[in-house]
Parts: C-alpha cells; structure tokens; sequence
C-alpha cells in the first residue's frame, strides 16, 4: 500500500472534457455564492475593521513597520489597499474579492484531487468532484467571509502545490520551476506561522527529492531551479523589506512582538490530540484497513461491507451526531476532531510506505501536516482551521488513494462509497458549521433585526444588531463637529471609522487589544499628546465579546485628566481635549517614534 505512485503527465495532459467544464462551474459559483450569502447576513466587525483601516491608511501612504506597529505580514494589507486604490472605499468590492477567490480555490484544490487520484483510484474523476464539493461551504471564505489573511495564504499555497505536482511534466520549463520556487515565499508574507511551516516542509522536501533523483541519476533540472527560485524570492522579499520599512523593523514587530503575544505553549499546541474520539476512531480506521486485504474471496461481500463501514465511521459519527445534541458547539468540536485524526492516519499511512519512486506527490501528505500543524500556532484546533479546509481535503484524498492500492483485487465501489461518505459528512457538517456560525462565537453576530448599512462606504455591508445605525449616528457627528484636520482616539477602535469617513488616522494603533497594542496606558496618554490628538471616542457595548483592552479603567482615568465630556451618542461617548490644552489646527504627521 503506497500514498500515490502517479506517472509523470497522466493527469496534466488529459484534455478537459464537458463534465469538467460543468463541475468547474459549478464548484466555482457553489463557492462564491457562499461568501456572497455570509456577507449578506452577518459582518464581524472586530476583525473587518483590522484589515480594512489598516488598508485605508496603508493606501493613503502609511508604511507599516515603520511608521506605526503592526506584528502581521503585509501582502493581504497590501492587496486590499491596492483594490482601494483602483476601486475606492466601496465595501461591497472587498466581498466580490473574497468571493472570487473562495470560487478559485475551490477549483484549484479540485483540479489537484483529480491529478492526485487520476490512476490511482477508479472514477477518479467523480471522486475527486466528492471530495471538493464540501468546499463550496466550508472553502477559504466559507467560514469567515471577510478579506482576511488565513485564507489568502491558502489560496497561494494551494497554487504553490498545483505548481509542484506538475514539476515532473516534460513541457514544465525551467523558467516556470523557477517561478514556483519564488512563489513558494509568498505564503511567508501572507501569514508569517503558517507561510514558514509551509516554506520549510515544502523546501525540505524538494532539497531531498533533488538529492534521491541526483543519487539515481534521474534528471532534477526543475528541482534545482525551483531551489534556486526559492532562494531568490528570499533574497528579493529580504531586499524590498529593506528598502522600504527595515529588516529591522518588520522582524521586531512581525517576529518578536507577534511570537510574544500570540505563540502558545506545547501543551495547548497538542492539546487536540489529547481526545477520547482519536482512540476509537483510528482502531476503528485500523480494523478496517486490515479487513480490507484480508478479505477471503468466499466470504468477500460481508467482510467487504464490514471494512468500509469501520473506515467510514470517523466520518458517519459527525453526521449521526447531528440528530443526537442540537449544541452547534458541541456539534462543532464532533467535525474539528476529524483534523486531527485525519492528520495522524496520513502520518502514519505516509510513513509506513516510504516507497521507492521520487514523486513529489508522495511527499505531499508531510508538506500539508506541517502546514496545518504550522496554522495552529495562531489559536490551536478550534480557531486555526477556518480557512484551510481545503488542506484536509487533499489529506483524504491521499488516504482514499492508499485505500485504493489495498483493495487491488476488490470492488473499487469501495472505495467510492468511503469517498462519498466522508464528502457528505463534510458537506452537512460542514454546512450547519457555517450556517451556525459558531467559529464567529466571539461576536455578536446573531442578535437583533438584520440591517443593512446606508453609507457609501460601506455598501453591501449587512449585521443584526444595533451596531451599525449607531455607527452611522457617529459619522454623521464626526462630518458635522470634528474637523478633518483634527486627530482622533478610537477606544477599542471596533469599527470602520477611518475607512468609512476617509480620513487619516494620526495615532499609530487602531485597535487596542494586546496582540496589537504594545502600548502601556501612560505611553498611550503621551503619544496622544505628541500627535495632538483633540478628540477621545470611547465605544460603550461592543459587538465583540470580552473587553480587549488591557487596564482600561486606568488609561481612560489617565486621559480624564487632557479631556473633557462633549457629547453622548446611543452607543459612543465622544470627549475634547480640555481648552487648557487646545489643539493646533493643523496637526503633526505622523513620524516612527517607537
């Protein structure tokens, strides 16, 4: 039983038939129509406001790293501040970005299931159209529906794999081997934890691949090319960092500060592993595979039916669930736990049959362990996995292919029917996952009549909830009574002032939670007073749960002493700074002092 042995250009020449046009199609609009229905029903407003202010101001010539802290990597920022640029201040563009790329990664991680399973499992075709149908509700922005970095950097890394698996194709020119390899460090500027894991695992398994086709005197021309291209991007991004913000900089802050505020302990790292479902299912899975190359030819069907049903029962547990306990948390830990128990039977499968063959596709299931492993840096099981479902797909798919190969004198139906059975628990499970929005349980997302936003800027922007008629009450104040040219302090900064109103913000934290706030409440005070900030605007309900700022009561009781009350709105309070302390009409712009 081997991972997958794929002869080189089986899948990548087939021409494409009317079925693939059709199921490409239909997975892309599946997928976008997803994000466009999230969009139309619920916004988080925490974690939109991130991106998009930071956006705004990058767009309207702010440098990240060096002119205010920022402890994430810059190329979503980047790209949304680019489509502010072309397009302006329109939210409704943001969506139709998110829903295109969703519709794309979709089709890409389809098109990399039909490479992986073309030759290897019979139907191949509706197989791999199974296992990518799940995406079009649990895709890259399926979950969280709002441009986000998570799901940019698994868009790029599904490109990156689409780009590696054809590598030993005879019309794959050195040139674009070259290409792949610097597109392999984009991922590392997308989203720092999960980007490096990929890098390294992917690197690591080209340098070896490259080293066993070297010893074989095999041709590893692309291998070495790609190598060089990683190389080169490193240096490339090494320089545009430099010229622009500083090494310096971008490590202090997207390095040092992010790994001290954001990097968990080992023991909650693993701490998914540690689940009573894991045992009962993987001797379940276990049983099943030694039934299904054991199988006397006398007795086949009922063994046969027993085997799949043992190897299906990982998958039949999530969908069974669903009828006992009606707790969308309960029900949703039940769909997580397939992550980890996926991750050790590809472990296991991958490294019990290391194989002969220098394929790239049979290094693939320890390229995408590392990958994920690497994404639970940010918040574990539980929060990570929003947006790489696609990577557990093409885990399945490696283990689909291994259960293939061991049923190598049976029924490939099968195989087919574990395949089915997985893509549909995925899909349902998936599905009221989404539907529940329980991975957005931090918010209030649920509450209240559902309202759409009146402002320009904000079109196609639609919650339940009070929280935008309150917002829209805040604008229209701030166009009336705070000039322009006149800083201001948003506590927490929840929402799309700054976006919304157009414009520039003078101090250099917009949110104030301590994975991004690196300020003590008396050096917010005083950069305040340096940036001649004339207005305070508390925020007094958020729609996010918790209080994100650290020692609140004492840096509002600090800023007291500089402002004064001037009005109160339904949700915000809004201070000036005292007369004694008048601001200039034209403040100071912003400099790097920190």
């Amino acid at each position: 039983m081997r991972w997958t042995e794929m002869p080189r250009d089986s899948a990548n020449h087939e021409t494409w038939r009317l079925s693939d046009w059709a199921a490409g199609f239909f997975l892309f609009w599946a997928t976008a129509g997803v994000v466009f229905w999230q969009n139309s029903r619920l916004a988080v407003l925490w974690d939109l406001s991130y991106v998009l202010e930071n956006s705004w101001r990058i767009s309207a010539g702010d440098f990240p790293y060096r002119d205010f802290p920022f402890p994430y990597a810059p190329l979503t920022f980047l790209t949304q501040s680019l489509l502010i640029r072309l397009t302006g201040r329109v939210f409704f563009h943001h969506v139709v970005y998110c829903a295109i790329l969703a519709g794309l990664g979709t089709i890409l991680t389809w098109r990399i299931l039909t490479h992986l399973l073309h030759g290897a499992v019979s139907s191949s075709r509706l197989v791999a159209f199974l296992l990518a149908l799940p995406l079009a509700v649990v895709g890259i922005y399926g979950v969280f529906p709002h441009a986000f970095y998570d799901p940019d950097c698994t868009f790029v890394i599904l490109l990156c794999i689409f780009l590696l698996l054809q590598i030993e194709r005879k019309d794959f020119s050195p040139v674009r081997a070259f290409g792949t390899g610097m597109l392999f460090v984009v991922p590392l500027f997308v989203k720092q934890n999960t980007g490096a894991a990929f890098l390294a695992s992917a690197g690591l398994a080209v340098v070896c691949l490259t080293v066993q086709r070297a010893w074989r005197k095999q041709s590893s021309a692309n291998y070495l090319f790609l190598i060089a291209g990683i190389a080169a991007g490193l240096l490339s991004a090494f320089i545009a960092v430099h010229f622009t913000v500083g090494v310096h900089n971008y490590e202090r802050w997207t390095v040092q500060f992010a790994a001290a505020r954001r990097l968990p302990s080992l023991s909650v790292m693993f701490a998914p592993y540690w689940n009573f479902l894991l045992p009962i299912w993987i001797v379940s899975f276990a049983g099943g595979v030694f039934l299904l190359g054991r199988t006397p030819k006398k007795r086949k069907w009922p063994l046969r039916a027993l085997s799949i049903s043992l190897l299906s029962l990982p998958f039949a547990w999530p969908l069974f669930y669903l009828f006992i306990d009606p707790d969308p948390s309960d029900r949703a830990e039940i769909l997580l736990a397939l992550w980890p128990f996926l991750m050790i039977v590809s472990l296991a499968i991958a490294a019990w049959n290391p194989g002969r063959n220098t394929c790239v596709s049979r290094n693939l299931p320890f390229i995408l362990i590392a990958t994920v492993q690497g994404a639970f840096l940010s918040q574990q099981l539980w929060g990570s996995t929003y947006a790489i479902w696609p990577l557990l797909i093409l885990l399945l798919a490696g283990i689909i292919v291994a259960l293939s190969r061991r049923l190598k004198d049976g029924s490939p139906g099968g195989v087919t029917f574990f395949a089915g059975v997985a893509s549909l628990s995925i899909l349902v499970c998936g599905g009221f996952y989404v539907a529940s929005h329980e991975r957005l349980n931090y918010a209030d997302v649920s509450n209240g009549e559902l309202n759409r936003s009146t402002l320009p800027a904000l079109a196609g922007l639609s919650m339940r909830g009070p929280w935008l008629s309150q917002f829209e009450e805040l604008v229209r104040y701030s166009d009336r009574e705070i000039p322009r040219d006149q800083g201001l302090l948003m506590i927490p900064g929840e929402d799309l002032f700054y976006y919304t109103t157009g414009r520039r913000p003078r101090f250099p934290v917009l949110m104030f939670d301590r994975t991004v706030n690196p300020y003590s409440p008396e050096a917010i005070v005083d950069l305040a007073r340096k940036r001649n900030i004339c207005w305070l605007v508390i925020k007094k309900r958020l729609q996010l749960d918790g209080q994100p700022v650290e020692d609140k009561a004492r840096l509002l009781n600090l800023l007291s002493a500089d402002f004064t009350a001037e009005r109160s709105l339904a949700n915000y309070d809004i201070y000036q700074r005292k007369p004694d302390r008048a601001c200039p009409v034209s403040p100071s712009p912003l400099h790097p002092d920190h």
